[in-house]
């Protein structure tokens, strides 16, 4: 049986069908699972065992459409479910299951404030894509899978337990600003960690302190970053793609949440280890949340979910993790 799996993008989302690969790899006797994704992710399932072949494009599914033909697919598994993915669908003419968006009650939530979201993570309705051939969550985690060259050899990290800080993200309204993130490596006692894309480096730059605050924005792939974290004693970070890499290891992740809400069904993927992470939100804010995934900036002009976070809460909750990870060594 040869399946097609279709996730275009973007890094947070990709990581998330790690733990159905798995499922179709182990529940299916000799499936052989294909994998589509644009080109600029590919690394984030290229060094996935259990994925016989990674099919890329750069813009249009037209790009691959004859090569995905040639392979004469089973099954097609749509994990984006948009009109690129269908219109990729009805070209290959192959059955095909899709998981629900829930389209309209994002929207609800977004946009009237009306609460109609499933109490479950979007792992969960990944799932929902491949039960018509028998395959259940069963194995309750996610993987990733480093790049096996690393250059992390070279990176000279802190002697103490230190605290990794996910900066990036690919909105503004979805970022920590450099207010809240001074305030909280304020109070903070050991070394800090700043992790992102060369993007940021000079955003948050003012953040740095000798000996206390490490930039390392923009020095390190995504798979080196993910083995500073797998380093950390926790990981501060916003709704972004390395919360979701986080979870499929062992770091506690403390997450906070600006326009985004971990109600639409993204929050860390950890069912089975509720007690490792932790998230802070301001509640009863109004015009919260704006969106599904985020601005540039805040419509409102105040930015007050995450200008009102509540710092000491913050705070606290990385040195639980500190005061755990004293304690087991």
């Amino acid at each position: 049986m040869k399946i097609l799996v279709v996730r275009f993008s973007s890094i947070g989302d990709i990581v998330l069908t790690s733990s159905l690969i798995r499922a179709l790899s182990e529940q299916l006797s000799h499936a052989e699972v294909h994998y589509l994704t644009k080109d600029k992710f590919a690394d984030l399932v290229r060094f996935n065992p259990q994925i016989t072949k990674v099919h890329t494009i750069q813009r249009d599914i037209d790009e691959v459409k004859e090569q995905l033909r040639s392979e004469q697919f089973d099954f097609l598994i749509d994990l984006h479910n948009n009109l690129r993915s269908r219109r990729l669908s009805a070209q290959l003419a192959l059955p095909t299951h899709r998981f629900p968006k829930l389209n309209f009650k994002k929207w609800l939530l977004v946009n009237l404030k009306i609460n109609r979201m499933p109490e479950i993570h979007v792992v969960e309705r990944y799932f929902e894509a491949v039960r018509p051939l028998g395959v259940l969550n069963n194995s309750q985690k996610l993987d990733f899978y480093l790049d096996p060259q690393t250059h992390l050899e070279k990176i000279t990290l802190p002697e103490l337990p230190f605290i990794s800080i996910a900066v990036g993200a690919q909105f503004a309204t979805k970022r920590m600003p450099n207010e809240l993130l001074g305030q909280i490596i304020e109070k903070l006692d050991n070394p800090v960690i700043l992790l992102g894309g060369m993007e940021d480096k000079e955003r948050v730059s003012e953040l740095e302190v000798e000996d206390k605050v490490w930039n390392l924005c923009g020095v390190l792939s995504l798979s080196d970053s993910a083995r500073v974290v797998a380093k950390s004693v926790c990981l501060l970070t916003n709704d972004t793609g390395m919360m979701h890499i986080a979870s499929a290891g062992e770091t506690p992740i403390v997450s906070v949440w600006g326009n985004t809400a971990p109600e639409l069904g993204m929050f860390p993927y950890r069912p089975n280890e509720k007690e490792s992470y932790s998230i802070h939100q301001v509640e009863n804010l109004s015009c919260r949340p704006c969106s599904k995934i985020g601005y540039q900036k805040c419509p409102k002009g105040h930015f007050n979910c995450m200008l009102k976070q509540d710092v000491e809460e913050i705070v606290s909750s990385i040195n639980r993790f500190l005061q755990r990870r004293v304690s087991s060594n």
